[in-house]
């Protein structure tokens, strides 16, 4: 069975009282680092329609090629709760990303945007599906993402609901676009 990750991701106007929160909960820090993605669409589909993601990410030690299929009905849920299967292809090394970049290009593949961001992850203290990052992206603000990964998306969206409801963000705007899409917006 695949393991299906939901996620939702909020407006993050104040990060201190979340972080609070964080600590309080038992909540453990699993890391910091600084992402860059580039994202393509293809010349004859516009994956900003579709809502499609194929992207090359590197930071420290670390390259992958991911892509998400369109998002649908089924995908993207009346409460905006995301849930798709991801292909990833983990590169060799972060080296690794720029010929990955390089190869999309050659095959005429259109790059969109670069989205720099910087995540910190936090790990709940009993259960290791579940993960709320905070991302301060370069160009569009803070935001806190909150991800379940299970293998029935009812459950992991009741369960991403009770997580929100927790951390007391439940009541932060919830945010429809992606990095890539917030980004572009704003250049």
């Amino acid at each position: 069975m695949h393991l299906i990750e939901v996620e939702r991701k909020r407006e993050l106007p104040d990060s201190e009282t979340l972080l609070a929160r964080l600590t309080e909960l038992g909540y453990r820090q699993a890391g910091q680092l600084t992402e860059v993605d580039t994202y393509y669409s293809r010349p004859d589909v516009d994956y900003m329609e579709t809502v499609e993601c194929l992207r090359v990410r590197h930071r420290d030690g670390f390259a992958e090629i991911t892509y998400k299929p369109p998002s649908t009905a089924s995908t993207h849920s009346h409460t905006d709760v995301i849930a798709k299967h991801e292909t990833n292809v983990i590169l060799h090394g972060p080296d690794q990303a720029e010929a990955a970049n390089q190869l999309l290009a050659a095959i005429g593949m259109i790059e969109l945007v670069r989205v720099e961001k910087a995540r910190t992850t936090y790990r709940h203290p009993h259960h290791d599906d579940i993960v709320v990052s905070i991302d301060t992206v370069t160009g569009a603000g803070t935001f806190v993402e909150t991800e379940v990964t299970a293998t029935e998306t009812a459950v992991a969206a009741t369960q991403l609901e009770q997580v929100e409801t927790e951390l007391g963000i439940a009541d932060h705007p919830v945010i429809n676009l992606p990095y890539r899409d917030l980004v572009m917006a704003h250049s």
